[in-house]
């Protein structure tokens, strides 16, 4: 399932955002003020994302959380749209807004991946939330600011760091994306991936007996790179597979970095200076 932020009345979602001049919390009509506004509602709708899912985030929904009917919420929100739009703006308040860059731009980019990563699986409704179209909301300005700040001055021009940011933002995201649905499967099938594994390994096995034939560098892969297992005890209780979507999230991790500490030590050298012949 994904979802396109921005589909909600434009002035109305950013005046809601941005809490301008036409987003007023408080109901105007006559009578006694009821214990609602839009912080209230926003809290609600996160909480029914992380408890319920995506699929199943409505205004009733909402209003049921709080104990009332969707109608009640209209005068503080006007709909599903604008309220995507601001609780995934202010989940990412969560998110730390400054890092120790006093080691480097390197150890604080890893601190800023593994607090994102762990956002993202304690809300992995966020990422059914498409990013063709950002909110353009405060919570997000905050995360981006944030890692500008992290790689200030490393020797980048500023395209290109704004093309790194994008490719951290993306690796980061599409990873915890296969962590969450990994979490995910289990429940939503009933069946353990422990299960899913033994039964379709040993059927592949009997319907493809020459795949080392066919697909003899998968299986010298597979041979050369047998699993590991996890240690009991050894700070990660995590299924195999889940552990295993951590580590290549580390592994790439790295690649990135080492990819733009290349970048950063090349800029630094400046261009390569044309070797004179001899005569």
């Amino acid at each position: 399932m994904v979802v396109f932020s921005g589909q909600g009345d434009a002035r109305r979602s950013m005046a809601l955002l941005w809490r301008t001049a036409g987003s007023k919390d408080a109901k105007t009509a006559p009578g006694p003020k009821p214990g609602l506004d839009v912080d209230t509602i926003v809290a609600a709708g996160i909480a029914v994302a992380d408890e319920q899912g995506m699929a199943d985030l409505s205004m009733r929904a909402v209003g049921v959380w709080l104990g009332r009917s969707a109608m009640a919420l209209y005068t503080y929100v006007p709909s599903k749209n604008e309220l995507i739009d601001l609780m995934h703006d202010r989940v990412l308040a969560e998110l730390p807004t400054a890092y120790e860059t006093g080691g480097g731009w390197r150890p604080a980019v890893v601190s800023w991946a593994d607090d994102t990563w762990a956002f993202h699986l304690r809300h992995p409704w966020v990422l059914q939330v498409s990013q063709a179209r950002p909110v353009l909301g405060p919570g997000e300005y905050t995360q981006l600011e944030t890692v500008v700040r992290i790689l200030d001055g490393i020797g980048l021009e500023p395209l290109r760091v704004r093309r790194v940011i994008s490719v951290l933002f993306q690796f980061v995201r599409g990873m915890a994306r296969v962590a969450a649905e990994l979490q995910q499967a289990g429940p939503a099938t009933g069946v353990s991936d422990e299960e899913w594994w033994t039964v379709r390994s040993a059927l592949l096995m009997e319907a493809v007996p020459d795949f080392a034939e066919r697909f003899p560098a998968v299986a010298a892969l597979e041979s050369g790179a047998a699993p590991v297992a996890v240690e009991e005890g050894g700070g990660d209780s995590s299924p195999y597979l889940e552990h295993e979507a951590k580590e290549a999230f580390r592994v790439g991790l790295d690649l990135i970095l080492d990819g733009i500490d290349a970048a950063v030590r090349s800029t630094s050298a400046g261009p390569a200076q044309p070797t004179s012949s001899a005569r």
